[in-house]
Formats: C-alpha cells, structure tokens, sequence
C-alpha cells in the first residue's frame, strides 16, 4: 500500500530573493553601495512599493535570475570584485532559496571614493580642546 502525500506549493516571492542579493552584495568586499537609478527612485515614490535598490530579479519555479547595479570602491579591480559579488550572490540566493540562480548580471554604474583621515596638526589639536 503506497499512500501519496501532498504537500503543496512552496513560493519564493522576489522581494525575499531580491533582499537577499542585495544583503549579499553589500558584504562582498570592494562594494560600496547599491545604485537605484533615477527611474527606480521615480517608481518608488509613485507606487509607493518598497522597490529593492539596485536589484532585480526573476524567480521562476526552480531558478532565477539576478541583476545589479553596484557602485565599487576606488582603487579596486573592478573584474575581481564583480566575479566575487557574482559568487557570493549565487551562493546565498542557492544556500537559503534551493532555486538555482541562472545568471547574476551586473552594472558598475559608479566609483565611490573613500574619505581620508588627515591627521591634524598640533596647533590644530590645542586650538580644539
């Protein structure tokens, strides 16, 4: 006797998949910061819709596929940091979904500088405290 259990749907919405992408592109080392783009900024204040900056995606029954704009750090090889970001994002969007991410596009749309510490001079120092 063979009993068949149903277990139903299980659905992935893509602003989970979206979120975390993004939550993993900003932990790849050499990304500064997502880039929403003028358009998407116009899209979330017309609908109201809380759009994920930076990141689309499209999530079928068992894959999906990402899109990201990035702006990196100065000073950073541009190649390394996008191969890491594409594997960092395929491993976390695979290891907590189980879809299999079928490709991981991105757009460097800008070049983040880092601000410096100068040190102060010492009359500088005396005059502040």
């Amino acid at each position: 006797m063979s009993e068949e259990i149903q277990t139903g749907q299980i659905r992935i919405s893509d602003d989970v998949v979206a979120t975390i992408a993004g939550l993993a592109a900003l932990e790849t080392p050499g990304i500064a910061a997502m880039s929403g783009g003028i358009s998407e900024g116009l899209a979330k204040r017309l609908s109201g819709k809380n759009v994920q900056r930076g990141v689309s995606v499209e999530v079928g029954q068992v894959e999906a596929a990402i899109d990201l704009r990035v702006i990196v750090h100065f000073g950073s090889k541009i190649q390394e940091v996008c191969r890491s970001l594409q594997e960092n994002v395929r491993e976390a969007v695979e290891n907590m979904t189980g879809l299999s991410v079928v490709e991981v596009n991105i757009k460097v749309e800008g070049v983040a500088f880092r601000e410096e510490e100068q040190p102060q001079s010492e009359d500088a120092q005396h005059r502040v405290k």
